[in-house]
């Protein structure tokens, strides 16, 4: 792991061949194996902690009815929730800018909120870990390979007080880090930067807002690794329909990558999805998500149109305040 100076960098939601320097081909296999193994490491203590700690509470005692399953369908849109769950998503991306491919994103999420009690600060805590299997591009025509990508983390604190009425406010830093088992899978960065998040849920049938988050590379995983320092904005707008259905526009994330001449990618997406409560089980959320590049600018190769399909199992029982 070596620190260097700013360089470019494209974005990390672009698609694109990534340089590789042989000199360090020996110490790349190295972190991969060391870094696959604290990848499993990870999602091992993040499932104990989502099946042992305590959950946190940071809603009005009225709110926590989650019997509804409009309420179910609000939490499972709000990336500032307190309700633990499992989050399982498949990004399709039939058309690509600058490549013949198909490529495709395996999403693996857990949210585990903790209680003052248990965190180091006296705010409700969400650490929500994510990892990724990607098919990329390795090249312009039709061939792919498949590999395990970056894993990303941020750890929320919610802040106690709000200026209106329903709305939530969580900050904290971000992270990224270099996991992925071919550079052309990840960006060979570890990347560290604020996080915002703030979410609307004053009337009872909408949830609205945003997360931003804002990495920046301070060390990487080979000489010839570029630097990266990328604005990721996430608008959410989220429709609770009757029957437990609803309609979003939640997925699709902002880049821009403050590097001159780095890339800048627009997406625009539109779902349905639906909560299912059966006797005895826990809640699902299943959508499908349809995406499309509105704005693209410096990315060579990016996605064009992506299909994506999610499941959410939630946790409501591991509410021990209730």
């Amino acid at each position: 792991m070596q620190c260097r100076r700013s360089m470019h960098e494209p974005g990390a939601e672009g698609l694109r061949p990534t340089g590789r320097g042989t000199p360090a081909v020996a110490h790349v296999d190295a972190f991969v194996v060391v870094a696959t193994v604290a990848v499993l490491a990870i999602a091992l203590l993040a499932g104990s902690l989502l099946l042992q700690t305590p959950a946190a509470c940071a809603q009005d005692e009225e709110e926590l009815d989650l019997t509804s399953r409009e309420k179910l369908a609000r939490e499972f849109s709000d990336p500032l929730t307190t309700l633990p769950q499992i989050f399982l998503q498949d990004a399709y991306t039939p058309a690509n800018y600058g490549t013949d491919a198909q490529t495709n994103r395996v999403i693996g999420r857990v949210i585990v909120p903790r209680v003052p009690r248990f965190t180091l600060l006296p705010f409700v805590q969400l650490v929500r870990p994510s990892f990724f299997l990607v098919t990329v591009p390795t090249g312009k025509g039709h061939a792919t390979r498949t590999e395990f990508g970056d894993m990303q983390l941020f750890d929320a604190f919610v802040v106690p007080w709000s200026p209106v009425e329903g709305l939530r406010i969580g900050v904290g830093p971000t992270f990224v880090f270099p996991t992925a088992t071919h550079a052309s899978a990840g960006q060979g960065a570890w990347q560290v930067g604020p996080m915002l998040g703030a979410i609307y849920k004053g009337t009872p049938w909408l949830v609205a807002g945003c997360l931003i988050q804002n990495p920046i590379s301070f060390a990487y995983t080979s000489p010839d690794r570029q630097s990266v320092s990328t604005l990721i904005f996430q608008p959410i707008v989220m429709v609770a329909l009757p029957d437990g259905w609803y309609v979003k526009s939640a997925d699709a994330s902002w880049t821009l990558n403050w590097r001159h001449g780095t890339s800048t990618l627009l997406p625009l997406s539109f779902g349905v999805g639906r909560v299912l409560i059966r006797e005895g089980m826990p809640p699902i959320n299943f959508f499908v998500t349809g995406e499309w590049m509105a704005y693209r600018q410096f990315a060579p190769q990016a996605p064009q149109t992506t299909v994506r399909f999610g499941m959410t199992i939630a946790f409501p029982d591991f509410r021990p305040w209730r």
